[in-house]
């Protein structure tokens, strides 16, 4: 069986590949399925899914058993001026990844994100929760999802939130060079989500891809807190002296809205292959230790 994973240069398609070669992480091994084929990891240059016949092109060409998007439009902020290039990579190259997945029988596992619900929520929102985006990159993301159910038969929708990994540009990367650049950090504390380490995400979407458990996952850290919180966590486990403080969001001007709660229950991951998503501390702990020993903080 081969793989394709698109949105090759993103952080969770490193940390999928990544996988592959150690074929283990702290959650447990990867499956021996996927070692019987070809790994095919693309960015937009080797293939555009924003085109049909590309991607009917390109599949026809590396026939894959299961599809991995981790392509998106993901500058929030940035969708709300670029909206035709923000529905055409979230909503339309989830859409022909689709159509063509389901001509050729294969599996499809997309990634979707925490933004497709509006926030007003007092708990953590349940697979089953109606959507309600409240920014451009939001619904662009919900009708790529809408896509995916649509056009495909085998899919897996795994929504997640606040990633972070080794490649790439990230929140937590931001803060730790921040904090040897300025004596004190203001960050929000009125916006509340699941800080992901990319690597748990990775093993998730790995340990789901050989069954038939279709649906939509809520696949985040475990446990929630807001972004000052996480940055404090940040700050604590490489023993910074850089202060930080609390501030609130209407302190920063942003062009897009953002929901105050996103928080994401982990329901079907509880009552299909077993929820091994680790408290977002303790991913975190792990992601700072070896990130130190790659990247010196001093």
């Amino acid at each position: 069986m081969n793989i394709l994973i698109t949105g090759g240069k993103g952080q969770l398609a490193n940390s999928i590949m990544d996988l592959f070669k150690r074929r283990e992480c702290s959650l447990g091994k990867v499956d021996e399925i996927y070692f019987h084929g070809q790994i095919f990891c693309v960015d937009k240059h080797h293939l555009d899914i924003t085109s049909l016949e590309h991607v009917k092109s390109y599949f026809k060409k590396i026939k894959p058993g299961i599809v991995i998007n981790t392509a998106a439009y993901t500058h929030v902020d940035d969708c709300e001026s670029n909206i035709d290039l923000a529905y055409k990579i979230n909503a339309l190259g989830p859409r022909n990844l689709s159509i063509i997945c389901e001509e050729i029988q294969a599996k499809l596992i997309h990634i979707s994100t925490d933004y497709v619900f509006d926030g007003k929520s007092k708990i953590p929102y349940k697979e089953f929760d109606s959507p309600h985006p409240i920014n451009i990159y939001g619904k662009s993301k919900y009708l790529g999802e809408e896509y995916v159910k649509q056009f495909c038969s085998k899919y897996f929708i795994l929504r997640t939130s606040w990633l972070y990994g080794h490649k790439g540009k990230n929140f937590v990367k931001t803060i730790l060079k921040a904090s040897k650049e300025k004596e004190v950090l203001r960050v929000v504390n009125d916006q509340i989500g699941n800080p992901t380490y990319a690597e748990d995400l990775a093993y998730h979407i790995l340990k789901l891809g050989p069954t038939k458990e279709y649906g939509i996952y809520h696949c985040t850290g475990n446990d929630s807190c807001s972004w000052y919180e996480f940055a404090k966590a940040i700050l604590q486990y490489t023993n910074s002296n850089c202060k930080i403080q609390p501030t609130s969001s209407s302190d920063y001007k942003s062009v897009a809205t953002r929901p105050n709660y996103s928080t994401l229950d982990h329901m079907m991951l509880r009552c299909t292959i077993g929820d091994k998503m680790r408290h977002w501390k303790v991913a975190l702990e792990d992601f700072i230790n070896n990130y130190e020993r790659n990247v010196p903080l001093s």
